[in-house]
């Protein structure tokens, strides 16, 4: 790996700025005197790695960033990354596999950082069904094939809500990571007709809760609500960005006609 050309300074005021926070801030979070972390961020001062890593830990910043911001200040990367069929990644691979098998007859993906699919239990074909082989082609981005006109949009019932959802999901997950690729997905997915979410939810039981997936199969309306699960303690790049998103009935309806699907 080669040392990044930004330095370790003007990285950590970037951050700090994206997180909205001041250098005093940031100093008392992080038990340093503001002082030195001013002349950390003008490159007057020379951090530790673990001061870069306390820093980065008060920033939440993503692992991969700490990582740069770590080569930017001359020391060796802290976290590993691995490729998720690599020996190393074994149970985290078998803890997936648990997690989508046993979540059957419901629909579940397993998403990297950018929301390409990485695994997905058979049900999911039921979202994919009648999608256009161009969305399908890997890597798969679900969100694109999930807004996209020749993907799942034309069967999602309550699209415009649905799409205000997974817009503003996107877009604290950008903020949050700094991530050019996310900017770049949320003004692409933005761009897909849609509509605008209606000024107050449907008024019914689930919609006052959650926003729902109400999804179109064949003749029938299915509704679904959504969850996602993350790795609680990743210390690899890779996990660090892994996430189930799991589909479950939002009425009884639905759960039967996932049951009989299944074993047709």
């Amino acid at each position: 790996m080669t040392r990044p050309g930004r330095p370790v300074g003007e990285l950590l005021r970037g951050w700090r700025r994206t997180r909205g926070m001041s250098q005093l801030d940031l100093a008392i979070e992080a038990g340093v005197s503001a002082r030195h972390l001013s002349f950390v961020e003008t490159g007057r001062s020379r951090p530790s790695p673990e001061l870069i890593l306390r820093l980065a830990e008060q920033l939440a910043m993503p692992l991969a960033e700490r990582n740069t911001m770590l080569l930017a200040g001359g020391y060796a990367p802290a976290y590993p990354s691995h490729e998720l069929s690599d020996p190393e990644l074994a149970p985290v691979r078998a803890a997936v596999r648990q997690i989508l098998d046993g979540h059957r007859p419901y629909p579940a993906v397993l998403i990297d950082q950018h929301w390409h699919l990485v695994e997905a239990n058979p049900a999911v074909a039921l979202f994919t069904a009648g999608a256009q082989s161009h969305l399908l082609t890997p890597p798969v981005n679900v969100l694109r094939l999930s807004l996209h006109p020749d993907g799942m949009a034309p069967r999602i019932l309550n699209l415009p809500e649905w799409r205000a959802h997974l817009l503003s999901r996107l877009r604290q997950q950008a903020v949050m990571t700094n991530d050019p690729v996310l900017y770049d997905l949320h003004e692409e997915l933005g761009g897909y007709p849609g509509g605008h979410a209606h000024a107050a939810p449907i008024n019914d039981a689930v919609s006052r809760v959650v926003v729902p997936l109400r999804y179109r199969h064949n003749d029938r309306e299915l509704s679904f609500v959504s969850t996602t699960t993350l790795f609680g303690t990743p210390l690899d790049v890779t996990v660090s960005g892994l996430a189930v998103e799991a589909f479950f009935p939002a009425d009884s309806a639905t759960t039967e006609t996932l049951h009989t699907l299944a074993t047709s």
